[in-house]
């Protein structure tokens, strides 16, 4: 009541602080501490960044203060180089393998001048990807792997036909011309099919072909300039390095008189005399293939290797972030116990910084705590993450505990999602829970919740509209007055140099901690100019559970109910649950959809389906314009879909599953086959053109390509063997292996067959004895 200034700090007690409550708080191995992120710049090269980062950091050291530590969450840049040292490993193991069967299998000469094309294509390769934007990473030199077994086919088309002259007495000059003059523009063709094969994956334009997407640029590098070495380079080395034989009967002698040519021929010849019977067994194995591909498992991306995996904490929903704190506290205790385990990095509220392109961090939640940790040896992890959830479940009764490896790709946890969509929430809860009792009910799913979580406790002043009317006090008031006296109002901003520090008002820690303390509120009434208690406007405090979160789809609110296999993939969960989730009678406006591991399925396989109908039709343009016929494309096309059952045995025996990169091995072997029959029907065009017997044609065709095609088969599936060590590519490099090595078989039979019924060549014995000659 005096007219006369006082100071503030005779009413209140002003000092400066941290917000409290924290809205998020790290913790690493069990202390507080504060995370940084740095991130590269566009177009940076992230193992530079590192070394820069980690010599900033040793000069640095000694700057920091006393009981202060440092540790590492995450450095790219380290699992950047392992990674690049580990494909460049491979990528040297596979040029060995390539180079060694082209040893043995061509010859030294032969070898050695294939081996050099090879390795200036690869050379060639890395030179482009600048240019083009590509960096060194795991896809790109993955899909050098993938490739490097189809560089070599044009090379080995160029010198095997080149050898095959020059042992018949034809100059070496004049060979080469004849050989890049006959196969120039089919092997162009076959190429230029081969690289249309991943060209969907090229263009789509979701996260996964993002992802993706230099898997198919580096492929259209090193498959176009192997066509350009094959007939540049390739005859020029030939012309240089091979020689006649130097016994001069030889030249006069059959090359293909050895009898593993015999014996393909008089097969090959048995199997188009018993034509139906040979297309009767391999529809039939197609069938089987067709039918064994159901119990192919299916799956998105693999998990990681990475030596660190995630553990989130769900308090119960309205937990206080220092409640949820002292339950991490007690899982850090644990953890550290541990065998195995390096490190703990908790993250409080909320999920951490975004230091990996397959980590997606949790929204605010002051009931949410999440645990990174470092193990010593990413195998133990398999072991670990069953241990700690059953550990937890005692430790800590209240919270509910999962563990997760980190995914190899886009993705996320919550692989089988549920959401159901309708306009009142109450229904959509009862739906959900529905649901999650289904979930519940399986053995194999764990890690089940709703986006909603649990409906929280408030306590609701009810206004006397009379009385408040009658002092002048609104709800804004009352909300205002119960905002000052506990969670603390906004009152002003203190600017300090370039900072502005918002100015809190609240009641002392004695009233914010007392719910009775809300009847002796006082607060300010204009008609009386004064201060009133708040019970005098107020007739009482009701209490009831409200949705803290409402999480609307399009507009729609639409609770998902979350869940995770506890082994095996989530397509196997998810075929079990799927059915009995859609049994549930949903009420009209209201509708049923899933997310999850299903939904980015078919998001990544939408846009690669969307566009490869066009490549598809591309692709047999090309086989067309090659023949400039019908008949010898439809041969080649009726061939593709036989790979299934190589693809299918492969997967089953290997017990791998069929995910997105087993899919596009298949797109890839797609195009590596449609190579192969391009240059087996081009030489029986060739062979028509210097016999009038359509048998002997074909069989010599036949015999004269099996070398080639072998090789190229035998190079691409061997060179594949490195990738079989890798947890990304080992389903791909399955699905190819098996695919190419089956696949290629029926292409040296199939086609062959194909064409004889195709063009009605005969099966006579004395013709088939004219062609043996």
């Amino acid at each position: 009541g005096e007219a006369r200034q006082i100071y503030l700090r005779d009413v209140a007690q002003v000092r400066r602080g941290y917000v409290e409550p924290p809205s998020n708080l790290m913790r690493y191995d069990g202390k507080a501490a504060i995370g940084l992120g740095i991130s590269t710049v566009s177009g940076g090269n992230v193992v530079t960044m590192g070394e820069a980062l980690g010599k900033r950091m040793d000069e640095l050291l000694p700057q920091i203060p006393l009981g202060i530590d440092l540790g590492l969450v995450s450095v790219q840049s380290e699992a950047v180089t392992e990674a690049i040292s580990g494909f460049v490993i491979s990528l040297i193991q596979a040029v060995a393998i390539v180079i060694a069967v082209l040893l043995v299998f061509m010859g030294l000469r032969s070898g050695l001048l294939i081996g050099f094309v090879l390795v200036l294509t690869i050379a060639g390769t890395f030179i482009f990807m600048g240019p083009w934007g590509v960096a060194l990473e795991r896809i790109s030199l993955g899909a050098l792997i993938i490739a490097l077994g189809m560089l070599v086919d044009n090379a080995i088309v160029v010198v095997d036909g080149m050898l095959i002259r020059i042992q018949k007495g034809e100059d070496a000059k004049a060979a080469a011309a004849a050989v890049v003059n006959q196969t120039a523009i089919p092997l162009l063709g076959a190429t230029i099919v081969a690289i249309l094969a991943f060209a969907a994956i090229g263009t789509s334009d979701d996260s996964t072909g993002e992802f993706c997407r230099s898997l198919f640029q580096v492929v259209f590098i090193s498959l176009g300039l192997s066509w350009i070495t094959a007939v540049t380079v390739t005859p020029l080395l030939g012309v240089m390095f091979l020689k006649p034989p130097s016994d001069p009967s030889a030249n006069d002698s059959d090359p293909y008189a050895s009898g593993f040519y015999r014996k393909y021929r008089s097969f090959l010849r048995g199997c188009i005399r018993a034509r139906v019977v040979t297309v009767a067994a391999v529809i039939g194995m197609f069938a089987a293939s067709l039918w064994g591909f159901g119990f192919v498992d299916q799956s998105f991306f693999p998990p990681s290797t990475r030596p660190q995996f995630m553990i989130d904490i769900w308090m119960p929903m309205g937990t206080h972030i220092d409640d949820t704190t002292r339950a991490v506290e007690t899982a850090e205790a644990y953890l550290q116990e541990q065998e195995g385990v390096t490190h703990v990095n908790s993250l409080v509220g909320q999920g951490g910084l975004r230091f990996l392109l397959t980590y997606t961090p949790e929204k605010l939640d002051s009931s949410y705590a999440q645990l990174i940790v470092d193990v010593d040896d990413a195998s133990k992890i398999a072991t670990l993450i069953p241990q700690v959830e059953s550990d937890f479940a005692e430790l800590l009764p209240d919270a509910l505990t999962y563990g997760f490896p980190f995914e190899l790709g886009p993705g996320a946890n919550g692989k089988i999602r549920a959401r159901f969509n309708g306009p009142d929430p109450n229904v959509l809860r009862e739906l959900a829970q529905r649901a999650e009792e289904i979930f519940h009910a399986d053995p194999n799913a764990k890690a089940i919740r709703t986006d909603w979580r649990q409906r929280v406790k408030i306590v609701e002043p009810v206004l006397a509209e009379k009385q408040a009317n009658s002092n002048g006090i609104t709800w804004t008031d009352v909300a205002r007055t119960m905002l000052e006296a506990f969670q603390g109002a906004s009152v002003g901003v203190y600017r300090e140099g370039d900072l502005l520090l918002p100015v809190i008002l609240r009641a002392p820690e004695s009233q914010r901690t007392d719910v009775a303390s809300m009847q002796n509120l006082q607060i300010w009434s204009p008609a009386a100019q004064g201060m009133i208690p708040l019970r005098q406007v107020v007739s009482g405090f009701e209490t009831r559970f409200e949705d803290e979160i409402i999480v609307r789809r399009d507009r729609k609110p639409t609770i998902t109910i979350f869940g995770d296999p506890k082994s095996g993939p989530a397509s196997v969960l998810f075929n079990r649950l799927r059915p009995q989730i859609e049994a549930i009678e949903l009420p009209p406006d209201y509708f049923l959809e899933w997310g999850g591991e299903y939904e980015d399925t078919a998001n990544a396989r939408g846009p690669l389906m969307a566009s490869l109908p066009i490549f598809v039709v591309m692709m047999v343009l090309i086989t067309i314009a090659l023949f400039n016929t019908l008949k010898e494309p439809l041969i080649i096309w009726f061939c593709v879909p036989l790979a299934l059952i190589g693809v299918t045995a492969g997967l089953l025996i290997t017990r791998q599953p069929f995910g997105f990169m087993a899919l596009l091995g298949f797109l890839s072997l797609m195009g590596m086959l449609i190579k192969n029959a391009v240059v087996l029907i081009d030489e029986i065009r060739l062979q028509r053109g210097e016999t009038d017997n359509l048998l002997a044609a074909i069989l010599n065709a036949g015999t004269s390509r099996l070398r080639p095609v072998a090789m190229a088969a035998s190079t691409t599936a061997l060179g594949m063997i490195p990738l079989l060590l890798d947890a990304f590519f080992v389903a791909m490099a399955v699905t190819i292996i098996f695919g190419l090595m089956f696949a290629t078989l029926l292409t040296m039979i199939i086609v062959p067959v194909l064409y004889a019924i195709f063009y009605g060549a005969s099966d006579d014995p004395a013709e088939s004895a004219s062609a043996t000659n």
